[in-house]
Formats: structure tokens, sequence, C-alpha cells
């Protein structure tokens, strides 16, 4: 995992931590037809990357962007989930929604 760029013990950090939670692929898949899925790499803390989009800290989610930590959930994506009913870790940061695949 990363150097966390969020402050763990703010406002803001706690309540995209108690808005994670797990979803299945069928509940998301309204979300990858609006293509508003980013998916976020397993290096990541979850709520680091929520806190930093919501705090629109556009430096650091370039940094992820280009990094490859962050990215637009693709066609490939969506069948692979669909054929492993895959479960998530999800954090909505509207408008968008991040994941994680569950271990």
């Amino acid at each position: 995992m990363t150097d966390s760029p969020a402050d763990k013990t703010g406002d803001l950090y706690n309540e995209m931590h108690q808005q994670t939670a797990r979803i299945l692929w069928p509940e998301l898949q309204r979300h990858y037809a609006r293509g508003v899925i980013i998916i976020v790499a397993a290096e990541l803390d979850l709520i680091d990357v929520a806190t930093v989009m919501a705090q629109n800290n556009l430096q650091q989610v370039e940094t992820w962007l280009q990094d490859g930590m962050l990215r637009r959930a693709q066609d490939d994506d969506a069948r692979r989930w669909q054929e492993h009913t895959t479960e998530f870790w999800s954090c909505v940061v509207a408008p968008w929604v991040l994941v994680q695949e569950s271990a």
C-alpha cells in the first residue's frame, strides 16, 4: 500500500468510510452503463482515494491516473465481472462509483 495522502482522522475520511460497502456486480451494472465506475488498484486504500477525490485534489488523482492506479472500467472488465459475479468494495464520490475487487 502506498503512503496515504488523506487525513485519516478527519470528518470527511470518516464519512467516506461510513459510505463504503460490499456490493456484487449485478448491482453495479447500471453504473457501468452510465460510464461512472472507477477501478481503484489494490495497492491503494479505497477510502483514501474517495477522500482525496471528495476533496477535489486533482493533482493526486491525476498522478494515480497516470500511474494506472485509477482507471475507468472497460468492457473487458464488465465481461469478466459478469462471468464471475464479482464482489467489490465500493464507495460513491458523485458522480463516480469507486470499486475494488474483494480478495
